[in-house]
């Protein structure tokens, strides 16, 4: 059977959809297959009753400007131009605001509070700043499948170490230790105030099963930080979901082939060969190659199938950490909620936050948990940690709507008469996350972003450069270098390791 596309991808997220506009322009067929109704992936704006629209799973996204560059994508516009104040709510109204530019007064709040740690302010953000560049070029860099480095493959690495270097002995230093330190060792390190301490911690600890007294929440603090542009969302203009509009458009122009609700229930293979895909309706696709940016884990265990891998692989597939513990839930009010403008941390103190984490340890939903909440006009949306994908004993109620109701109180505590405004709820726990955006365990990271699931280590040791034991088949998803959160840096990476490829 002739193969009717050069290439299929296997999820319509951004990173699938950033592989697949790369690999157009290239001159290749694309045809990208999607499970759901709409694509996007985690990158969706999305009606969940009438009037009733909200971003699905991320408060805000940027793909990198290179990216949006080489593209030439349709930018969607920010609302505000400047990023928002960082608010730690504090129950009593004395709310402290952090902004990370140097904007007049941005340290003023701060001064109120503690005259060192507003002077160490500035230069606390210029070191994250100076570690969110280099984890930027990081993701940007190919990562070579050690031991074994070509001279081609070692190059880039050769690169990175230098840029590394050239930080100067000072940043080096304090950029290479904050990495593995916990958020809690870090920001002791910095400042005195707990409201500012728990506030940044709570950003290190976002998305992640971690607490932060957890190692290496250093490292997850500058991967936040670099996604964000510094702490707080940056709303998108039409919400997140024109980032994936964009993308779509832009690979129609290109000559691409997107189809929705199509699930692909197997990857076929032959003698460790990709051959195509095989459809949930019997409906087989050829392809000489095949891109999946669905997660690593149930991309070989579940579209590939054990049989087809050598069984050290399949071990090593089976041992990538997911646990996801983030629910989220979308508020329609009235208006009127008393929510000031900004990106709201509810994480009153270190401890507080460890407390939250220490629930999901042992398989609990957090009674007092770590929210985020951002308001879009009437629309308010909160992110909840922890809330762990498997729970050790039932709830009395069913889970969402133990999450909500933990959520709203907590959120009532620091707005009185929020609860007052609400019209509606919808609430996606972490089994939603799985069974409805096909994120394994809920995890919105492919695989937790943990410092032995990191750079040459994702998302397993030896297979970082976005090839498999299989033939053609390759990884573009947030499981891979590059990958967690809203870049694009693993898609592309991937398309161009394609583009390397000679098909026989």
């Amino acid at each position: 059977m002739a193969a009717a596309y050069d290439v299929i991808v296997v999820g319509a997220g951004h990173n699938g959809l950033v592989a697949a506009n790369y690999l157009a322009r290239a001159g290749r067929k694309v045809l990208v297959l999607e499970r759901r109704a709409i694509a996007g992936g985690q990158l969706v704006t999305e009606s969940f009753g009438d009037g009733f629209v909200a971003d699905s799973l991320h408060a805000s996204a940027q793909l990198r400007p290179d990216i949006v560059r080489e593209l030439d994508l349709a930018r969607p516009d920010f609302a505000p131009a400047t990023a928002p104040a960082y608010v730690a709510l504090d129950a009593d109204g004395t709310h402290l605001e952090l902004y990370t530019d140097a904007r007049a007064g941005a340290v003023e709040m701060l001064r109120r509070r503690s005259a060192r740690d507003a002077a160490r302010w500035p230069e606390f953000v210029a070191l994250l700043d100076t570690a969110a560049r280099f984890l930027d070029a990081a993701y940007r860099a190919p990562m070579p499948r050690l031991p074994r480095v070509s001279l081609g493959e070692g190059l880039p690495l050769a690169a990175l170490l230098w840029k590394l270097r050239r930080l100067g002995g000072r940043d080096l230093f304090r950029v290479v230790r904050a990495m593995s330190m916990s958020a809690a060792e870090l920001t002791a390190d910095w400042f005195e105030t707990e409201a500012l301490r728990a506030a940044v911690a709570a950003l290190a600890v976002h998305g992640v099963t971690l607490g932060p007294m957890s190692a290496g929440t250093g490292l997850t603090l500058m991967h936040n930080w670099l996604l964000r542009g510094g702490l707080a969302h940056r709303p998108v203009q039409g919400g997140v979901g024109a980032w994936s509009r964009a993308l779509v458009a832009a690979l129609a122009r290109r000559g691409g082939v997107l189809r929705t609700g199509t699930e692909v229930r197997r990857i076929l293979v032959d003698r460790q060969r990709v051959l195509g895909v095989a459809l949930a309706n019997g409906e087989e696709i050829r392809a000489p190659l095949v891109l999946s940016a669905a997660d690593p884990r149930h991309t070989f265990l579940a579209l590939v199938g054990a049989p087809e891998l050598p069984p050290d692989f399949v071990w090593q597939a089976q041992s990538i950490k997911l646990r996801g513990s983030v629910a989220k839930l979308h508020v329609q009010t009235r208006g009127g909620h008393g929510l000031p403008a900004g990106t709201l941390a509810i994480a009153p103190s270190i401890r507080e936050l460890e407390r939250a984490y220490d629930a999901a340890k042992y398989g609990e939903i957090s009674e007092r948990p770590y929210l985020e909440v951002t308001a879009d006009g009437a629309i308010v949306s909160i992110h909840f940690q922890y809330a762990p994908y498997t729970l050790r004993h039932p709830v009395p109620d069913d889970a969402a709507a133990t999450i909500a109701r933990r959520a709203l109180d907590l959120v009532e505590r620091y707005a009185p008469g929020f609860r007052a405004t609400i019209e509606r709820t919808h609430t996606i726990t972490p089994r939603e996350l799985e069974s409805v955006y096909g994120l394994s365990e809920g995890d919105l990271n492919h695989g937790q972003l943990i410092l032995d699931q990191v750079f040459f280590l994702r998302p397993l040791p030896g297979w970082s450069d976005h090839r498999t034991p299989i033939d053609g088949l390759y990884l573009c998803g947030s499981g891979v270098h590059g990958g967690g959160g809203i870049s694009g840096a693993s898609g592309r990476n991937a398309a161009r390791a394609v583009l390397k490829t000679k098909v026989e």
